[in-house]
C-alpha cells in the first residue's frame, strides 16, 4: 500500500517526507528547507533549492558539561536570526558530508534528527524529516544547486516542551523502577566496552538498541522498512505500557531512536535524557556496567 505524506499523519511535532513529496512541494511559498549537512563547504557545493544551512552545533553550549542544550532566550534569538517560524513547515536534510574530513561522528547522518529534535524542543510545531536526505535526492537526480536564498527574520517564539526530556536527578531516581525501560542508542562496542568518555560500559539496567540497526544499511538517513523496525523495538522489549527513556553519549544518537518512537511508532511515554553518558559519567560515585548484559 502506497503511504502518504506527510508520515504518520496527526504525528504531532515530526513527520516524515519523501524526495518525491519535496520535489511536489518545492514551490510552496509555506515551506522552509534547511541544509543540516556537517559543514557550510557542503551545503556551497550543493544542496536543495531554496534551503537555509544551519548547523546542527548551534543548538548546545558548554555548561556544566558540553552537551546541555542552549537557554530558551539564546536560541530564541538565533532561531529569528535563521528565518524560522513556529508553524511554518520545515524539512530537514543531512548528507555524509562530502568535503567533511571527520566521518565518525559528523557526516553520520545523525544531524538531520538531532536538529529536528531541538526545534520541536525549543517550540515548533511542524517538523518534516526527509527520509533518505540529500543522499537519496541526489542518487533520484532530483535538482540542486548553489544559489542561496536571502534569509528574512522572523518572530519564532521559544515554548520549551519539557516533557520531552528528563533532567539527571528525575532520571536518575527513576530508571530502575520496573515500569521504566532505559535505552542506550551506541554502537554495541561502546555499550559494551570503552569509549572516549572517563568510564567504560554503560548505565546499569539499560539495554542496547544501537541507533544504526533502525536505518537502511548503505545510508544511515534513510529508515528501515516500518515492520522490521517495529519488529526490532518489539523484540527487544519496547512496548506501549513502558515509561522510555533514551540515552548515548552527548544525547545526539538517542535523538534518532527519540523522534522514531515518539513520534513515527507513536508510543506514548518516551523522554531523552539528554545529558546522556557524559553527565553520568562525570559523577564519580555513579556505577556503570561493561559487557552484553544491562546489569
Amino acid at each position: 500500500m502506497a503511504r502518504s505524506y506527510p508520515y504518520p499523519l496527526n504525528s504531532g511535532k515530526v513527520s516524515w517526507v519523501s524526495t518525491a513529496w519535496l520535489e511536489d512541494h518545492l514551490d510552496d511559498r509555506n515551506l522552509q528547507i534547511l541544509d543540516i549537512q556537517p559543514n557550510v563547504h557542503d551545503y556551497i557545493q550543493a544542496h536543495i533549492p531554496e534551503a537555509v544551512y544551519v548547523n546542527e552545533n548551534l543548538f548546545r553550549i558548554h555548561q556544566k558539561i558540553p552537551n546541555f542544550w542552549m537557554p530558551p532566550e539564546t536560541i530564541q534569538h538565533i532561531l529569528r536570526g535563521m528565518g524560522i517560524h513556529n508553524d511554518v513547515p520545515t524539512v530537514i536534510y543531512t548528507s555524509y558530508g562530502p568535503l567533511s574530513v571527520c566521518t565518525k561522528y559528523i557526516g553520520d547522518g545523525l544531524e538531520q534528527t538531532m536538529v529536528a529534535y531541538s526545534l520541536a524542543r525549543y517550540g515548533h510545531n511542524r517538523v518534516y524529516v526527509l527520509d533518505g536526505g540529500l543522499i537519496k535526492w541526489q542518487e533520484e537526480n532530483r535538482v540542486v544547486n548553489q544559489k542561496f536564498p536571502i534569509v528574512q527574520e522572523s518572530d519564532f517564539t521559544v515554548n520549551l516542551q519539557k516533557d520531552l526530556f528528563i533532567p539527571y536527578e528525575e532520571f536518575r531516581s527513576i530508571k530502575d523502577r520496573g515500569d521504566v525501560l532505559v535505552i542506550d542508542a551506541r554502537p554495541s562496542a561502546v555499550y559494551e566496552g570503552k569509549g572516549p568518555w572517563p568510564k567504560a560500559g554503560h548505565i546499569p539496567g539499560a539495554i542496547s538498541i544501537p541507533w544504526p540497526s533502525l536505518m537502511d544499511d548503505k545510508n544511515k538517513t534513510l529508515l528501515k522498512p516500518e515492520e522490521q523496525i517495529r519488529k526490532m523495538i518489539t523484540e527487544k522489549g519496547v512496548t506501549r505500557d513502558k515509561h522510555i527513556l533514551l540515552y548515548c553519549g552527548t544525547g545526539r544518537e538517542a535523538t534518532n531512536e527519540f523522534i522514531l518512537l515518539k513520534w513515527f511508532l507513536g508510543l506514548p511515554s518516551v523522554r531523552l535524557f539528554e545529558g546522556s553518558f557524559t553527565e553520568w559519567s562525570a559523577h564519580p560515585e555513579n556505577p556503570t556496567v561493561t559487557g552484553k548484559n544491562p546489569r
